[in-house]
């Protein structure tokens, strides 16, 4: 799933067909359609080209492959198959790739927005009833990849019959013909923005449990000399992409907290036991003493030694405190 940059924000208010223009959520505006049909790929490669639209691409059929040019001038590549669809923000220059003689067939959309007369249904009065909506349209994206239970494209299927349909009937008719459609659309942002949610909440709970493990790793492997090769491969992860995910939910990185964890116990073994100074460095698994020394102070702003007095002298003065 794309995640976008900061200067998505700037990207967003120069695209009128951005779904994340701040306008859409603070003014009434309605979603205005550009180009709506199936198509079945087969041996194809699309050049890098933009639209002043969102595009839903959905595949029904087959696999593609749509290859994504970020911000920073990077590319990155979102693989779809069957029951899979990706969104694509304006603006954004994308490409499709098919390969020969896996075909793919999909259903394509292609939106942006417009304003809407009084009293018709709004995106902002969609976004005001519906959280999941408002902050969907706040979460700023160049893409999203989402797989469907069914939901999207039946919505997405309605829709494509009604533009249809609406494109044939008398000029007398299409106002009434354009509320269906507007309902429609309503739908089909609803259901995208609940399955973001929920794919947002399932991340966060699989984070959360990648985290709590590489914690216990450590509370359980203190005592040693380990390095973020040794959690990472704990649980199964890349080293740089805990040390993201950790960092991102524990506001530390895993070797401050490590670190953190070690000088607690530390703390507890200089202030609880009688082991020598000169070994507990050996009980939290910094091999060297000077660098144990190093550490202990600039953690807590004394030596061992330091700490172990102060300690001392609190424990022989609290009974007199008592008295």
């Amino acid at each position: 799933m794309g995640t976008g940059s900061g200067s998505l924000t700037n990207h967003a208010q120069s695209f009128s067909g951005s779904l994340f223009q701040e306008r859409l959520r603070t003014e009434d505006w309605g979603p205005r359609f550009f180009a709506y049909y199936y198509k079945q790929w087969d041996d194809y490669q699309m050049s890098y080209h933009t639209h002043d639209s969102t595009e839903i691409m959905y595949i029904i059929t087959g696999m593609c492959r749509v290859d994504v040019m970020m911000a920073d001038g990077s590319s990155e590549q979102a693989v779809l198959k069957k029951g899979q669809f990706i969104l694509l923000d304006a603006g954004v220059p994308h490409r499709l790739m098919v390969q020969d003689g896996v075909p793919c067939r999909m259903l394509n959309v292609e939106f942006g927005f417009a304003r809407t007369a009084s009293g018709q249904l709004t995106i902002k009065q969609l976004a005001l009833e519906e959280d999941t909506v408002h902050a969907f349209l706040k979460h700023m994206a160049p893409y999203l990849v989402l797989p469907d239970p069914e939901e999207v494209y039946y919505t997405m299927k309605s829709l494509v019959l009604e533009l249809d349909q609406r494109g044939l009937m008398e000029q007398r008719q299409r106002q009434e013909q354009g509320t269906l459609v507007r309902t429609l659309f309503i739908q089909l942002l609803v259901r995208i923005a609940r399955l973001r949610g929920e794919m947002e909440r399932s991340a966060l709970d699989q984070t959360e449990l990648y985290v709590k493990r590489t914690i216990e790793f450590m509370h359980h492997n203190m005592d040693r000399s380990i390095q973020m090769k040794d959690i990472a491969a704990a649980v199964n992860l890349h080293p740089g992409y805990l040390h993201r995910i950790f960092r991102n939910y524990m506001q530390w990185t895993p070797t401050d907290y490590l670190t953190m964890l070690r000088m607690e116990k530390a703390k507890m073994l200089l202030q609880q036991t009688n082991i020598p100074i000169s070994e507990i460095s050996d009980y939290v698994g910094v091999g060297s003493r000077q660098y144990f020394h190093m550490l202990f102070k600039k953690y807590t702003g004394k030596t061992p030694v330091q700490y172990r007095d102060s300690m001392e002298r609190i424990q022989w003065s609290y009974p007199e405190e008592l008295e």
